[in-house]
C-alpha cells in the first residue's frame, strides 16, 4: 500500500466472504458466518490481528448491522479495534463524511461502539467529483490501516520488524500518550515541538483544528511515542451551561456531545489497544486558571481512567515570561487549591521567537525529559484494559454516573444522560469487563467560577 514515492506500507489483508448476501452470494450466510467465526478466532490466537473492519453498504438499514457487529465483537472481545467502512457513497450529497453524521447516533443507539470509521466509494467512475471521491476513499482507507498499525510485538507485520516503527523499537504499552486540554491550549502545537517537526495540524481562529481524536507516531532518543491529540472540550462555551471565567466560541449541543462521546471512544480505542502510559495535561499559561481546567482534569483522570494514569503538566504560551520556570512557582498554590494534582510540569513556548531561539530548543528538552521520566519501564505500568478499566468495567452499574458527571465535571445534564446511555449500551452488547467497586469522589468538592 502506497502514499508517497518515499512512504510505503505493507500489510496483510484478509478478505471473507460476504454476510447476509442472500441469493447474491456465493456462500450461503450460515456457513460465511462459521468461516468468518473461525477465521477471527485463528488470527487471535496467533496474535496477528491489529484491525477488523466491518465493511458494509450505505443504503443498508443500521438496525441491520447490529447482528454481524456482534458475532465480531464476540470474537475480537475488545482486545482489537472494529472500524465502520461504509462503501457505496459515490451519490451521496453533499459529502461521503456526512452519512456518518446522520447515522452516528442510531449506530450509538443500537449499542455498536466502532473505534474508528470510513465513508467511502469503490466505483470506478468517470467524471472530475467520482474521481476526487475515489482519491478520498484510498486516503481514508490508508489513513484507517496506518491509524491502527501494530505498535508492540503484537499484530500484523509491517515493512519493518514486529514491534518496530522506522526501525526504532517500540518496545512497551506506557509509550503510549494522550494529550488533552481546553481549545486552543495549543495540544497539536505541543505534539510538533515534542516531534521536532510539523506532525500535527494547527490552526489560528476560531475554527479549532482538532475535531476527532488523531494518532501522531513521535520519535526521539531512540524511542517511538504513540501520541493522542484529542478534541478540545470546553463545557463552558455550552451556552446553557455558562460557567463564570471560561471564555471562548459556543458548543450547539450536538457539537459538544460528539465531542464528548469521542473522547469516550478513543478510550473505548486505547482499551482494544493495549492502554495509556501517560496522561499530559495542556493548559495555556497566559490565561486564568478556571473551572473550565478543573472539570477537564476530573473528566480525564478521574472520570475515564480511574486516576490510574500518571498525569503531567504542559503549561504554554510562556514565551513573554522572563523566566519560564518561576511561572509555576507563582501558580503552583492556585492548582493546588483546585486539586488539580499532577505528577511532573514543564514550562513551555510551542511558538519559534526569532531573536530567542534558545526558548522553542529548551522547551523541547523540557517536555520531552518529562515525556521521558514517567514512560521509562520502571515507572508505574500502562493502564490497560480489562479488570483494570473504569470506563466500561464500573460506569454502567451505577446509578449515580449522572450526578457524577454533572455535579463533579460540570457536564450539561443532557450530555451527561446520553454518555451514561451510550456506556450501558455498549456493556448491554456484552463489551463490560469484571465489575469494580466505584470510588466515590466528594461531589460538592467543585469549583465556583
Amino acid at each position: 500500500m502506497a502514499r508517497t514515492p518515499n512512504e510505503r506500507l505493507k500489510v496483510k489483508l484478509v478478505d471473507t466472504a460476504g454476510l447476509d448476501e442472500g441469493p447474491r452470494g456465493t456462500v450461503p450466510d450460515k456457513e460465511a458466518r462459521r468461516i468468518l467465526k473461525k477465521l477471527l478466532r485463528t488470527l487471535m490466537q496467533q496474535g496477528n490481528i491489529h484491525l477488523v473492519m466491518y465493511c458494509v453498504r450505505g443504503e443498508r438499514d443500521i438496525r441491520t448491522l447490529r447482528r454481524n457487529y456482534e458475532l465480531i465483537r464476540s470474537q475480537v472481545k475488545r482486545k482489537v479495534p472494529i472500524a465502520l467502512v461504509v462503501t457505496c457513497l459515490e451519490s451521496y450529497q453533499p459529502e461521503m463524511e456526512d452519512w456518518w453524521k446522520v447515522n452516528k447516533r442510531a449506530i450509538s443507539n443500537f449499542g455498536m461502539t466502532f473505534a474508528d470509521h470510513a465513508c467511502i466509494t469503490t466505483a470506478t467512475m468517470t467524471g472530475p467529483t467520482f474521481k476526487n471521491r475515489r482519491t478520498q476513499s484510498y486516503d481514508a482507507v490508508c489513513k484507517l490501516i496506518e491509524q491502527y498499525r501494530p505498535s508492540n510485538n503484537i499484530g500484523v507485520h509491517t515493512g519493518s520488524l514486529p514491534g518496530t516503527f522506522n526501525g526504532v523499537s517500540i518496545r512497551t504499552k506506557s509509550n503510549t500518550i494522550v494529550v488533552f486540554g481546553a481549545k486552543g491550549a495549543g495540544k497539536s502545537s505541543l505534539i510538533n515541538l515534542m516531534a521536532g517537526k510539523d506532525v500535527a495540524d494547527t490552526s489560528c481562529g476560531i475554527r479549532h483544528c482538532t475535531d476527532r481524536w488523531k494518532e501522531y507516531p513521535v520519535e526521539f532518543d531512540g524511542k517511538v511515542y504513540r501520541v493522542f491529540d484529542t478534541v478540545g472540550l470546553c463545557v463552558e462555551s455550552y451556552e446553557k451551561f455558562n460557567t463564570p471565567g471560561a471564555n471562548g466560541p459556543q458548543l450547539e449541543f450536538s457539537q459538544y456531545l460528539d465531542a464528548i462521546e469521542n473522547v469516550y471512544n478513543l478510550i473505548q480505542a486505547r482499551e482494544e489497544g493495549g492502554g495509556i502510559g501517560l496522561l499530559v495535561f495542556c493548559v495555556s499559561g497566559a490565561g486564568k486558571l478556571n473551572a473550565m481546567h478543573q472539570n477537564n482534569y476530573r473528566f480525564f483522570h478521574e472520570f475515564l481512567c480511574g486516576k490510574k494514569v500518571p498525569i503531567v503538566l504542559a503549561i504554554t504560551n510562556l514565551e513573554r515570561e522572563p523566566d519560564m520556570e518561576k511561572w509555576w512557582t507563582r501558580n503552583r498554590k492556585t492548582f493546588h487549591k483546585k486539586k488539580i494534582r499532577v505528577n511532573g510540569q514543564a514550562c513551555i513556548t510551542t511558538i519559534p521567537i526569532d531573536n530567542k531561539p534558545i526558548l522553542q530548543e529548551k522547551s523541547r528538552n523540557a517536555i520531552r525529559d518529562l515525556v521521558k521520566e514517567f514512560t521509562t519501564d520502571g515507572q508505574k505500568r500502562a493502564w490497560k484494559g480489562g479488570n483494570d478499566l473504569f470506563v466500561s468495567s464500573m460506569l454502567p452499574v451505577r446509578k449515580d454516573i449522572v450526578s457524577y458527571l454533572t455535579k463533579r465535571c460540570h457536564m450539561p445534564l443532557e450530555v451527561a444522560k446520553e454518555l451514561a446511555s451510550k456506556i450501558k449500551k455498549d456493556n448491554a452488547s456484552g463489551h463490560a469487563s469484571k465489575l469494580e467497586e466505584f470510588e466515590l469522589l466528594d461531589l460538592d468538592d467543585t469549583v465556583k467560577g
